[in-house]
């Protein structure tokens, strides 16, 4: 029989080929082989979680590569590091229950969290690199590290999904734990509900629900804002949490110190710990997220076809997918391979525009709608820091989303001089680096336009 590491040394260049470069960087490369028994290969991998997400999704193409490798050992099995000991490593009769182990781990659990979402299937980028680290630290050690932890973003970029997959690796590797994911507006519903049936008392019931959970994420959480009783609830129960030690997860559109009217005592709590943002994704991990969407769906679609459609679908990822999704029907439905034209239709179908399509009214427009500020005062000879801030967003925009001279941009704004359409421009450019409440307002002032 050869020798364990020249096995897994084959095996790996398999699957190199075989498993996409994420997946094969994140679950696959962190294994290695630790014994062989009784014709058995024994894998360990890092966590319990990730030894669970790696039988979930990539025990068959392991069993695949190890069959095709002369010499090997006839059977796989996976454990974790903190399975490893003398028994674990020489008795057979450990290792199957080792196996038993990752079969029961894999039991479908009735839970709030959609399974479709994990870590497996979240492309990572520079956009979202930190928020995808402190989830994974955060699955691996509920209640331990980052609590609460805090991931804010625009609209579609990927905070959902990310909760979601905390949710889900926390239910594959510590399953005995509760996991409850709701959106603010389902809490806020379901509280005033509690008061409504309550009669004058407290409702434990729904106290109950949120408070004794191992791990809580609440998504939205920008929505509580006004809510002065739901607040109160949400810090109560945020207190009950954290006294037992359990873990709680918030997302939002922006950071705590940016949600308005909100109460002090909440806004601290939210911001008592790690603070991520997710940031908009660049072109190379807008494909890179509609390549991981195309194999899920079991679809060969050409590369030009999703460059088409990263490249003018930039400011919200669930439209881009949703593009791709329709792509994909029109390509099934016609039996053929899918090509721009298809693309082109599909753009129609969910409003999108080309950056060649966009004027410069409508960027005012969608500025004036978001700041509920007057178009005429945006244009205006108004200096207040309402107006300035608005104007100088509105100028940014116009430069990046279409192709005009800087002299005809001034014209826009009341006849305003080229380096003062420059100043605003670079000014708001160093801003959407630095500042998440300027970020924030540029991508979801972009999606408006590019949705309009």
């Amino acid at each position: 029989m050869k020798d364990i590491e020249a096995v897994w040394q084959e095996m790996l260049s398999m699957l190199e080929v075989e498993v996409n470069s994420l997946g094969f960087d994140v679950w696959i490369r962190p294994l290695r082989p630790v014994k062989t028994d009784d014709d058995v290969l024994v894998l360990s991998s890092p966590t319990e979680m990730s030894k669970s997400e790696v039988s979930r999704r990539y025990l068959p193409f392991l069993k695949r590569a190890l069959h095709e490798v002369d010499g090997a050992p006839s059977e796989l099995v996976l454990i974790a590091e903190e399975d490893e000991s003398d028994n674990a490593k020489n008795s057979a009769a450990n290792i199957s229950a080792v196996t038993r182990t990752v079969i029961e781990t894999n039991k479908p659990v009735a839970s709030t969290v959609n399974p479709k979402y994990n870590f497996a299937n979240f492309v990572v980028g520079d956009c979202n690199r930190y928020a995808y680290a402190a989830a994974m630290a955060v699955a691996e050690n509920p209640g331990t590290v980052y609590n609460p932890l805090f991931i804010y973003g625009g609209v579609g970029l990927g905070k959902t999904h990310i909760m979601h997959a905390i949710g889900n690796a926390v239910r594959m590797s510590k399953s005995h734990l509760k996991v409850l994911y709701v959106s603010s507006e389902t809490f806020v519903n379901e509280f005033i509900e509690s008061i409504r049936n309550s009669k004058g008392m407290n409702n434990m019931s729904f106290r109950d629900k949120y408070r004794n959970v191992d791990l809580l994420m609440i998504d939205d959480v920008q929505f509580i804002s006004k809510k002065q009783a739901t607040q109160d609830e949400i810090f109560h129960t945020f207190e009950a949490l954290q006294s037992a030690g359990k873990q709680m997860v918030f997302a939002s559109d922006r950071p705590p110190q940016d949600i308005p009217d909100l109460d002090s005592r909440v806004r601290s709590r939210l911001a008592s710990n790690l603070i991520v943002d997710i940031q908009l994704p660049d072109l190379e991990t807008r494909i890179a997220i509609l390549q991981e969407k195309s194999q899920a769906a079991k679809a060969n679609v050409p590369y030009n076809v999703l460059e088409f459609i990263a490249e003018r679908v930039s400011g919200n990822i669930r439209e881009m997918e949703g593009v791709l999704t329709k792509v994909i029907f029109l390509s099934r439905l016609s039996e053929r391979k899918a090509d721009l034209s298809m693309c082109q239709e599909a753009l129609n179908d969910y409003r999108v525009q080309e950056c060649d399509e966009i004027t410069a009214d409508e960027i005012i427009d969608c500025t004036c709608r978001y700041f509920n500020v007057a178009k005429a005062d945006i244009v205006g000879k108004k200096k207040n820091k309402e107006i300035v801030e608005p104007r100088q967003i509105a100028i940014y925009l116009i430069t990046e989303l279409m192709t005009v001279p800087l002299t005809s941009i001034g014209e826009f704004f009341g006849g305003r001089e080229h380096t003062t359409v420059m100043h605003a421009r670079d000014k708001i450019s160093a801003q959407v680096n630095s500042d998440g409440k300027t970020r924030t307002a540029v991508n979801d002032i972009k999606a408006m336009v590019l949705r309009k």
